[in-house]
């Protein structure tokens, strides 16, 4: 990984090195809706480490050395945070968060044409999940907004747009089992989603050591850590807008 991070940036030798570095935005803005008293919530790193095993890096070398070997190389990776005060901020515009989804893909093919496209000249192909059950998303729009674009197609399985300075953005079904760069992608963005929900479960196992390991996915365990956490949270005045995401018109849910 820390050979594919960029040529910019320093190797990642801790968890939060890695995390920092994948993020397109600096620490500062991350932390920025953090309530100070809360704030090792989500940005506490003590007792991280890296701990792959040296025969699996091993064989993650040999598969980016095969993938170059075929014509892809891979140039790096890079992530958006968006965590749930982030996530609320946008139930309170209307915003879903499938819209917020969308947006941050566009976040990133537009981190791509700056850092890659335009110092080789080049257009971005982005090729992204089916977000929202959408087959327009123009209307949906964030980051991309307002912008010229033009449609290639659009329809239940693909739907994909060209735009001047930026190149194609494509939103495909099944993404994952598809195109094998989505498949890539999704295993990095999993690895940085864990281990903040990790750090999450432990700042409250300090008030409960029994709670359980919640994933933070829409499951039986991770609703059981909600209410276990409940009280504890209330009595140390946790906002709830920093803990559990709401859905448009409705209270909070994992």
């Amino acid at each position: 990984m820390a050979r594919r991070l960029g040529p910019d940036t320093e190797p990642a030798t801790t968890p939060d090195d890695l995390v920092r570095a994948l993020s397109i935005d600096p620490a500062v803005a991350l932390r920025s809706p953090c309530p100070e008293a809360h704030a090792e919530q989500c940005w506490n790193a003590q007792g991280e480490r890296l701990t792959a095993e040296p025969k699996l890096v091993r064989t993650i070398e040999k598969d980016l050395d095969k993938l170059e070997s075929q014509g892809v190389d891979v140039l790096r990776a890079v992530c958006v945070i968006t965590c749930a005060r982030r996530l609320n901020e946008g139930v309170a515009k209307g915003l879903s968060r499938f819209d917020v989804d969308l947006h941050c893909m566009e976040r990133l093919a537009i981190d791509i044409r700056a850092r890659e496209g335009e110092k080789e000249g080049c257009d971005v192909v982005a090729i992204c999940g089916k977000v929202g059950g959408y087959d327009r998303y123009p209307p949906a729009f964030g980051p991309l907004g307002g912008r010229l674009h033009a449609v290639v197609s659009e329809g239940r399985a693909r739907s994909e747009y060209a735009l001047p300075g930026l190149g194609r953005i494509a939103f495909v079904r099944d993404a994952d089992d598809r195109h094998l760069l989505v498949s890539m992608a999704s295993l990095v963005g999993k690895w940085v989603r864990d281990l903040l929900m990790a750090r999450i479960v432990r700042y409250h196992r300090i008030a409960d050591p029994e709670l359980p390991e919640a994933s933070g996915y829409h499951d039986p365990v991770t609703t059981n850590f909600i209410e276990l956490t409940r009280l504890a949270r209330s009595a140390r005045a946790v906002p709830d807008d920093c803990f559990a995401r709401r859905a448009i018109g409705t209270g909070v849910e994992p």
